[in-house]
C-alpha cells in the first residue's frame, strides 16, 4: 500500500490530488493522512471530497474517510474505466482543480471518457481560470499524447458557484516525451477576456483594453476575444486568461479573475504583468504549467526537459511525490535566471 503524509513539502491538497490520480494508474492502493496540513481549514473541502469521489467512479475504487473534513483517507483503485463519469461540488470551489485530479486518470481509459462537472466554480482564486485550463494546458498535453477538450456549459463564481463544465478525453491516448528548452520569438499573444451578466459595465472589454494597452506599452500586439456571457444568471463575475506562443514552441498565460472593489482596469493589468513576467524571463513554460506537467512528464516514455523562471512550492512538491510513486528520477538545475526541470 501507498502510504503518503500529507503535511510534507507544501502540505496542500496538490498531494491528495497527485496522489489519487498516480494510485489510479497503477493500481495500487493508497493511505494518505494529515490532508492538507498546512492549511487555515485542514482535511477535505468540498471540491476535495468531490475529486476523490470522481476519481473513485473511474477507477472502480473503493474509498474511506472521504467525507468532509476527514484528514485521513484510504483509496484502493480496481481499473480505469471509460465512459461518462458526473462530479457535483456544489460551491465555488474550483472545477480546474477538480479536473486536475482526473485527467492524468482519464488518459489510461481504454475508451473515451467524459467528466461532466456542475455547481463549481470556473473561475475562483487560488486556481486556474477554467480558460486556463483550455487554452493553455490542454495545447501542450496535446503534443504529448493526451488528446481532450473543454466545453464551458456555465461559468462559476465566487461565492455561489454553479458552473459547468464537460471535459472530454479521447481514447487511445498515449503520453509521450516533450523536450523545449529554448524560449525563441514570441509569434503570437492572445486571450480571451470573460463576463457574466456585466456587458452593461463593458467589464470585458475594458479587461482587455488594460491588458492590451500594458501589452503594447512593452511592443507585443495582443489579440484578445471578448465574451459577454450570459450563461449563470445568478453569479456575476469575470476573468481573462493571456497565453504566448513562440516560434520553439514555448507556451506560457497569464490570468486574473474579477472580484469586489476591484476595477476592471485593475483585473487586465494583473493578466497582462503576469503574462509579462514570464515573457520576459524567457521560460519555456510559466510557473503554473510548469508545476501541472510534472505526472505527464513522469509518465511518459522518454526523457522531458523544459524551463521555468521559479520553483515553485506546487513544482516542488509535484517532482517529490512523483518520484516517490513511480520509478522516475527528475534533475532540477539553474540555467542563467532559470531553471531547468528534466525528467531522465
Amino acid at each position: 500500500m501507498l502510504e503518503i503524509d500529507g503535511s510534507q513539502k507544501s502540505g496542500s491538497g496538490t498531494i491528495l490530488r497527485l496522489s489519487i490520480a498516480l494510485a489510479g494508474i497503477i493500481g495500487e492502493p493508497l493511505h494518505i493522512y494529515n490532508i492538507r496540513h498546512r492549511r487555515r481549514q485542514p482535511g477535505l473541502r468540498p471540491q476535495h471530497l468531490e475529486s476523490v469521489n470522481t476519481a473513485a467512479k473511474l477507477c472502480n475504487a473503493e474509498t474511506e474517510g472521504a467525507k468532509l473534513g476527514s484528514r485521513e483517507l484510504w483509496f484502493k483503485p480496481s481499473g480505469i474505466r471509460s465512459g461518462e463519469v458526473r462530479a457535483d461540488i456544489g460551491t465555488a470551489g474550483s472545477i480546474s482543480m477538480l479536473l486536475l485530479t482526473v485527467l492524468p486518470i482519464c488518459a489510461y481509459a481504454r475508451g473515451g471518457v467524459s467528466v461532466h462537472v456542475v455547481n463549481g466554480g470556473t473561475d475562483v482564486r487560488y486556481a486556474p481560470a477554467i480558460n486556463y485550463m483550455k487554452y493553455v494546458l490542454l495545447p501542450v498535453l496535446e503534443r504529448m499524447g493526451l488528446k481532450a477538450s473543454l466545453t464551458v456549459k456555465r461559468f462559476g463564481y465566487y461565492p455561489k458557484g454553479m458552473g459547468e463544465v464537460i471535459l472530454k478525453v479521447n481514447s487511445g491516448s498515449q503520453l509521450r516525451s516533450l523536450s523545449i528548452e529554448e524560449f525563441g520569438t514570441i509569434e503570437e499573444i492572445e486571450g480571451v477576456s470573460v463576463c457574466t451578466f456585466l456587458e452593461k459595465q463593458r467589464v470585458a472589454e475594458r479587461q482587455a483594453e488594460a491588458a492590451t494597452n500594458i501589452l503594447k506599452n512593452h511592443g507585443y500586439a495582443a489579440k484578445i476575444r471578448v465574451i459577454n456571457d450570459q450563461s449563470n444568471p445568478l453569479q456575476k463575475g469575470s476573468s481573462i486568461v493571456l497565453w504566448a506562443k513562440t516560434g520553439k514552441g514555448a507556451l506560457v498565460g497569464g490570468d486574473a479573475i474579477g472580484e469586489i472593489r476591484k476595477s476592471s482596469e485593475a483585473v487586465g493589468r494583473e493578466a497582462a504583468e503576469n503574462l509579462l513576467r514570464e515573457t520576459e524571463a524567457k521560460a519555456t513554460f510559466d510557473v503554473h504549467l510548469a508545476d501541472m506537467l510534472v505526472p505527464y512528464a513522469a509518465l511518459a516514455n522518454g526523457t522531458s526537459t523544459y524551463l521555468t523562471r521559479e520553483i515553485t512550492d506546487h513544482l516542488d512538491t509535484n517532482i517529490w511525490l512523483t518520484e516517490k510513486l513511480l520509478d522516475v528520477k527528475f534533475q532540477v538545475t539553474k540555467a542563467g535566471n532559470l531553471y531547468r526541470i528534466e525528467r531522465s
